[in-house]
């Protein structure tokens, strides 16, 4: 597939900036939306796949260019898939990684050990322009627990409470090459890479 000139990438987050730069294909030409010091749009869908189209959509309507967008977030079985999409304002719209992280613990606090199965799940659209109609839309999915406390020194968000099973380590346990392996935005990355090479 023939690749736009340019590709914004729709996220104002930092560490999730870092990590999409860092896994995405090299021939991409990406500019981050920051750097073109485009807002980011009200989330106001309700599911991942519409609020990445927001993004997304926001981006290249504003900068005229292509746009990568991503909307991730994780889901508790015994929250009824909560936090969702509202993982990143789980505890209020300013909350930081550890209020959000103490109120999923609080909500959990008497959940069975054998009952905090969680799954991260990522969605990464890309559309060639704003009003594209057929979005290319990967996603990925990453099967853990939620721990009783948290560990780890890496990651972000919800890492430091996300034990991988299969690993035997939380995700915040992981290097950010070993935790591209196994992610939820890894795998989506990969399957990106894949419809776009």
């Amino acid at each position: 597939m023939h690749q736009p000139a340019k590709i914004v990438l729709a996220s104002n987050n930092a560490k999730k900036v870092a990590e999409l730069l860092a896994h995405l294909p090299p021939h991409f030409n990406l500019v981050t939306q920051a750097e073109l010091g485009i807002p980011s749009p009200a989330e106001t869908g309700t599911t991942f796949v519409e609020n990445a189209i927001i993004k997304a959509r926001h981006a290249a309507q504003i900068s005229g260019l292509a746009a990568i967008a991503d909307d991730s977030g994780l889901e508790v079985d015994a929250l009824r898939g909560q936090p969702g999409i509202y993982s990143s304002r789980f505890a209020g719209e300013l909350a930081t990684d550890s209020d959000n992280n103490e109120r999923l613990l609080t909500a959990m606090t008497d959940i069975e050990d054998d009952a905090r199965t969680a799954n991260f799940y990522c969605v990464i659209v890309m559309l060639r322009h704003a009003l594209d109609p057929t979005p290319i839309i990967a996603s990925g999915r990453w099967p853990g627990i939620i721990l009783r406390a948290p560990r780890g020194q890496h990651g972000f968000g919800y890492d430091p409470l996300f034990f991988d099973p299969v690993l035997g380590r939380c995700a915040a346990e992981l290097s950010p090459q070993e935790k591209y392996q196994v992610s939820h935005r890894g795998q989506a990355l990969r399957a990106l890479a894949k419809v776009l090479a």
